[in-house]
């Protein structure tokens, strides 16, 4: 592979706005006040001018962010690579690291890959092995397990006729895989989609989980399509009928409003194209889909752009606009009275802190809960495994014939069931614990949201200005999965050959003996497999009540201390002359009302798109 490969830590810059209509002009016009009046905030407004950038680049570029959800193993990759027309994204049974990768439009193939820390590698004029084989390197677990190598996301350029009329396809990690880490991205990239392909498989149509994260999907894009993939494994009647479950599910979550179900073979289309059979093309059923993403790239793709990134836009006007509100009510107070309200918010801080430690306390007791659930599980996985797994020696030897070839068969059909026993048992497993957990850290991420919201509510009062109750950005989702496993399952039957003298005996016992001896050695493996699930399970699931016990103080320091710096800017220029902090006070009074025009046009503007 000799691909031409370039290394910078330079961005591009933005390039200048390609949108003409007068929806999108007006849009931009807004961004750019936002930011002009974001840049005269000084150290205030550095980290809302860093949101603006993004979605004026957004605008500018028209690049619409089309993600593609679901949980882990749904076929998330195989359509993609269908509606790219060749098998270019990694796919298989191993779940893909923590790493989005984006495809857009370009005249061949390119791929960039940007690191968390050491800027970025460029590689152009690809084959399609290059390309693949570079997308394995950096994004599959089997090559970077854990994101070793630093990835923060994958960029690919590819001349797609989808991706060339303006769309951008975001391949996003599998939800509730057994690797923490995937779910922990997606669930991190949301607030970057605009609209949303969700897959689902035909067999089951919808999970717990899926319903879950639907709820966190559907009011952070502005636009939700369906697909139901793996048709081709059922029936006209199988189907009609998983179509049905999957419409009153979804209903039932109310995430469907009325949106269409695509149902589909991923794996069919991808054959098709591959091979150029039409026939094939039409019976996968990815035709409706692609044309439909045509359709909405003419017809729609503009206004739900502009209507996404007006919605960003106002909860940047929302936090900008407090922090505005506050700074210019502790400068219009008079010092002591703005060291009376800085005391009783203190006192306020002291009173948070201190429920903090009762959650911490009722925290670590819900740790315990959940090790001893993890117990519970394992042991009821040892029994089961023991059960199913015994009924494979005792099938293979229901048969007359040789006791050596009996027994060989039962070593390979163990060597077979294992994997497959305990790769389900796994998912069992993962499926306990996230709803144990779920349970448990919902409630506690309820009263986080309460304590840090009544910080935010006591310095509204304190200082009489307008509250936006604000949901914390902790993003629990992150601790709901937390089972990494190697997925490698110990298979290997050791045993020792037969001795002579057991070749003298008689073939009943000899029979007995040899099945002791696979007993023996499978409780072994049940053994050595379980607890390889339950180790990692109870390691991850102290990392996921350490991470929250850490947010949990995070949370209440950084809303605490975004308060204080409003009061002590205040406080600095009580210390100086009325004339002097006279200016301040009205340039924030002129930056707050500008604001709030800002703020009901950019209304408007989601309105109308």
């Amino acid at each position: 592979m000799n691909p031409r490969v370039e290394s910078t830590s330079k961005l591009p810059p933005i390039p200048e706005s390609r949108t003409s209509d007068g929806a999108a002009g007006e849009l931009a016009g807004l961004l750019e006040r936002l930011r002009r009046l974001c840049e005269g905030l000084g150290k205030a407004g550095s980290q809302p001018l860093a949101r603006i950038a993004e979605l004026q680049q957004r605008l500018a570029e028209e690049r619409f962010h089309l993600a593609v959800l679901g949980q882990f193993k749904r076929g998330k990759s195989t359509l993609l690579n269908a509606l790219l027309g060749e098998p270019l994204l990694p796919t298989g049974v191993v779940p893909l690291t923590s790493v989005p990768t984006f495809l857009q439009g370009g005249e061949r193939r390119a791929i960039r890959v940007l690191f968390r820390d050491r800027g970025q590698a460029a590689f152009t004029d690809l084959t399609l092995e290059d390309a693949h084989e570079i997308l394995v390197r950096h994004v599959t677990e089997q090559e970077n397990p854990g994101n070793r190598l630093g990835v923060e996301y994958v960029e690919v350029e590819h001349p797609s006729s989808l991706l060339r009329a303006g769309l951008v396809l975001i391949d996003t990690p599998g939800i509730g895989s057994t690797l923490r880490h995937n779910t922990e991205a997606t669930l991190r990239f949301l607030p970057q989609c605009d609209a949303a392909l969700f897959v689902v498989s035909a067999d089951p149509p919808i999970t717990e989980v899926e319903k879950d994260f639907l709820k966190a999907v559907r009011d952070k894009v502005a636009k939700l399509i369906f697909v139901m993939n793996k048709i081709d494994y059922l029936d006209d009647h199988e189907l009609d009928e998983a179509t049905r479950f999957l419409e009153r599910a979804l209903r039932e979550a109310d995430v469907q409003d009325g949106r269409t179900i695509f149902g589909i073979s991923a794996r069919q289309a991808l054959e098709a194209k591959i091979g150029r059979e039409a026939a094939l093309w039409r019976k996968s059923g990815l035709e409706g889909l692609f044309r439909h993403l045509l359709d909405f790239t003419a017809r729609e793709k503009s206004r739900t752009l502009r209507l996404a990134l007006a919605r960003k836009a106002l909860a940047v006007i929302a936090d900008v606009s407090m922090e505005i509100r506050l700074r210019l009510r502790s400068l219009e107070l008079s010092r002591r009275e703005l060291e009376r309200r800085v005391e009783l918010f203190d006192r306020k801080v002291k009173e948070i802190e201190g429920e903090a430690i009762k959650i911490a306390d009722l925290l670590e007791g819900d740790r315990k809960r959940a090790v001893a659930h993890v117990e519970d599980l394992a042991e009821k996985l040892r029994r089961d495994a023991r059960s199913h797994l015994e009924r494979v020696i005792h099938d293979a030897f229901r048969t007359a014939g040789n006791l050596g070839a009996l027994e060989r068969r039962a070593r390979a059909e163990l060597a077979e069931e294992i994997p497959i026993f305990f790769q389900t048992s796994l998912r069992w497993f993962s499926d306990q614990m996230e709803q144990a957990l779920r349970q448990s850290l919902s409630a506690h991420e309820e009263r986080l949201d309460a304590l840090t919201g009544s910080l935010r509510s006591a310095a509204a009062a304190l200082f009489e200005i307008p509250y936006r109750p604000v949901r914390n950005q902790v993003a629990l989702g992150r601790s709901h999965r937390p089972y990494w496993v190697t997925e490698k399952w110990d298979n290997t039957i050791r045993l020792l050959p037969e001795g002579f003298f057991d070749r003298l005996l008689p073939r009943s016992v000899r029979r007995r003996r040899i099945q002791k001896r696979l007993f023996d050695e499978l409780e072994r493996l049940v053994a050595h497999n379980v607890e390889n699930i339950r180790w990692s399970t109870l390691r991850n699931l102290d990392d996921a009540f350490r991470r929250f016990s850490a947010a949990l103080e995070d949370e209440i320091k950084v809303t605490a201390a975004a308060t204080r710096e409003a009061m002590r800017a205040a406080d600095l220029r009580k210390t100086q002359e009325e004339k002097t902090a006279r200016p301040d006070i009205e340039r924030l009074e002129r930056k707050a009302g500008e604001l709030a025009d800002i703020q009901d046009a950019f209304a408007r503007c989601a309105e109308s798109a």
